[in-house]
């Protein structure tokens, strides 16, 4: 017997989805690990964990397998440890958001005008939170207007690929804004940028960009340097 519309319209709509468990940890566990938190060689145990967030195992090991596939932990055979970030890693992070972001602008600044809404909502967030200090809010607006490029470039696979990364600097991007005491300038570069980009100078929009990138991949660089001693370092260095 098939059931009629309001049947099974009652059965789904009693049905309440599942906290994503397996998410919240592995954005926890991402930070704590960017962030310097989790060193390098730390063994990160299945069970302890489980305790610690207060959910089962299968969580924990989802979190864990994402983890390692985005190179920041490894599978050993006594379990699991920390990797972390090595500047060999930050130096490939940066040169993939290169080539992936000037492509972005470039098909934006291709295609038919645009106003680009979300990239000047972000300014706004960003404006305020430079005046306020707060580097954390800064760093979440930084990130929705680069990300804004990407919703308004018209390429749903370079989209796809920058949302896959995107977790990744936004814990990188925490860490480079609170390098800076003054979040002013950074503001103001990003204003300058969708300048450029809403003017149509592409050559000189693409240059601002790649500039920008790079600061911050500096600003990376040396926070890192803090974050490990030499000899860590070059335990960690991979060649």
């Amino acid at each position: 017997m098939v059931p009629n519309s309001s049947t099974w319209r009652a059965s789904v709509d009693g049905i309440r989805p599942a906290p994503a468990l397996g998410s919240h940890v592995l954005e926890r566990l991402r930070r704590l690990i960017i962030v310097g938190d989790l060193q390098p060689g730390t063994h990160l145990v299945e069970a302890q964990l489980s305790e610690t967030f207060d959910v089962s195992r299968g969580p924990i090991r989802d979190a864990l397998r994402q983890l390692e596939t985005e190179g920041l932990v490894e599978s050993r055979r006594r379990g699991v440890y920390v990797i972390g970030l090595t500047v060999h890693d930050i130096e490939e992070l940066y040169s993939l958001r290169q080539l992936l972001e000037a492509e972005a602008v470039r098909a934006c600044m291709t295609g038919p005008p645009q106003s680009y809404p979300a990239a000047r909502a972000a300014l706004d967030h960003m404006a305020a939170a430079a005046a306020a200090g707060d580097s954390h809010t800064f760093a979440v607006a930084d990130l929705a207007f680069h990300t804004s490029f990407y919703s308004s470039c018209g390429h749903r696979r370079l989209e796809n690929v920058w949302q896959q990364y995107r977790p990744t600097f936004a814990d990188m991007l925490s860490v480079t804004n609170a390098e800076d005491r003054d979040l002013q300038p950074i503001y103001q570069d990003h204003v300058d940028l969708l300048a450029l980009v809403t003017g149509g100078d592409e050559a000189t929009a693409l240059a601002t960009l790649r500039e920008h990138i790079d600061g911050s991949r500096r600003r990376m660089l040396t926070a890192y340097g803090r974050l490990t001693s030499p000899a860590t370092d070059r335990q960690r260095s991979r060649p």
